[in-house]
């Protein structure tokens, strides 16, 4: 607030003290229109707010106080955001995946329940303290199984001299090396890292693992993660993982004829389960800028992987290092629709179209004075024709209030083909 010393007001000076506050106010609704419905921080909203308080106080009765006033008003307003309101449609999306990870919680702990059933007999029920390999023979834990909880990865992660581990376990208790260098590690992984991203976002990273594994063999190791290991080495049993469960989600298991070395318990109904949400299932051909975003963000939204590609530039999408990024930036798109905004809207008025490469009669002139045999003669010379297009979303959160301001996303297409997203990493 300003110092009624320093802006003091009186019959002399008040239209000079009326343009001063005039000069602040407009710069607060400069910022305002270049939020474009976004809150922020308003670096002149309170020199403007305080000086236009101190004249109200003063003349309430001249007009162009008066006209400040209102003006401050419908600036402070505007500075609070745009909202809009959140319909179920929008959000049925969550309601869906809830549905989803139930039905695989309530799979996943069956089948978990099933497998522990399975090998009660092999199992070990006391871990700790952990077998003494030095005093128990490899013939005595030939064959055994354990259950680990807890398992820190990838904190506990360690290479070692005879492979790569997960330390499980102190020294004064006894450890477990759980080998994770092998397909039966990462079958398993990759298994549960699928359904993260084809079924349930909530899981994020997964950092404490329950480990179903068989005792393979004894090693001398120092569980360190460093090059440089300063500690002494420790004789542990060595785990070879079966199955590893996110209780409450997703059990993964190795299966080596399968492709991938593993699966996710249901993981081969995922698709016949999540058919009947898709509000979206393919790209038209004649699809305009508007309609291929609004697609874009169904896809991500419902989870339908294969339409996302579909509606990616091929170019962006020819090799392994670039489907991998698909992959990175799918996560990225789905972990911001559950934690950040729920919803985006498309902007069609802010939609332009540029011609990148290639010939383009845009005002319509050169027709006038050119056949349409000149023309395609003068296309055919300047090659193919490149378009681009910028589409403008507005993104909101859970209570319809926009987050930052609106974002553009690139799309191209060539010789009048169909239209494809280009800068699919931006966020909505």
């Amino acid at each position: 607030m300003v110092d009624k010393t320093i802006f003091s007001v009186n019959a002399t000076n008040l239209t000079m003290r009326i343009q001063q506050a005039d000069i602040y106010l407009k710069e607060f609704e400069n910022e305002v229109k270049r939020a474009n419905g976004a809150t922020g921080i308003f670096r002149s909203k309170e020199d403007a707010l305080s000086r236009i308080m101190i004249l109200n106080e003063f003349a309430p009765q001249d007009p162009r106080v008066k006209d400040l006033f209102e003006r401050a008003r419908a600036c402070i307003i505007g500075a609070t955001g745009n909202f809009i309101t959140i319909t179920a449609e929008m959000v049925q999306y969550l309601k869906n995946e809830e549905e989803l990870r139930e039905i695989y919680s309530e799979k996943s702990e069956r089948a978990w329940n099933t497998l522990v059933a399975q090998y009660k007999d092999k199992t070990i029920e006391k871990i700790w303290p952990a077998p003494d390999v030095r005093e128990i023979s490899m013939d005595e834990l030939t064959g055994k199984y354990v259950i680990l909880d807890e398992v820190r990865y990838p904190m506990n992660q360690f290479m070692g001299v005879t492979g790569e581990y997960i330390h499980m376990g102190k020294r004064s208790t006894g450890m477990y090396f759980i080998r994770i260098d092998t397909r039966k590690w990462l079958g398993p992984y990759e298994a549960v890292k699928r359904y993260r991203r084809l079924v349930d976002s909530t899981m994020m990273e997964v950092e404490k693992w329950t480990v179903f594994g068989e005792i393979t063999d004894i090693t001398m190791e120092v569980p360190e993660a460093g090059e440089v290991k300063v500690g002494a080495p420790v004789y542990a049993p060595v785990v070879t993982p079966v199955a590893l469960y996110v209780p409450g989600h997703v059990l993964g298991l190795y299966d080596g004829e399968q492709e991938n070395s593993g699966y996710f318990v249901g993981e081969d109904e995922v698709k016949a389960y999540k058919e009947r949400w898709y509000t979206e299932k393919s790209v038209p051909e004649d699809v305009t800028p508007e309609r291929l975003v609004e697609i874009f963000r169904q896809a991500i939204k419902e989870k339908n992987y294969d339409l996302y590609v579909d509606c990616i530039q091929p170019e962006r999408r020819m090799n392994p290092t670039q489907e991998s990024l698909l992959l990175y930036h799918w996560d990225l798109h789905q972990e911001r629709l559950h934690g950040e905004y729920v919803h985006a809207e498309v902007q069609p008025d802010a939609t332009k179209i540029t011609v990148v490469k290639g010939y383009s009669d845009e005002s319509g002139l050169e027709s006038y004075f050119l056949s349409a045999e000149e023309q395609k003669g003068i296309a055919e010379r300047y090659g193919d024709k490149v378009e681009y297009a910028s589409v403008q979303t507005v993104s909101f959160d859970k209570n319809g209030k926009q987050l930052g301001s609106p974002v553009r996303r690139n799309l191209i297409r060539t010789n009048g083909g169909r239209w494809y997203v280009r800068d699919y990493e931006i966020r909505f």
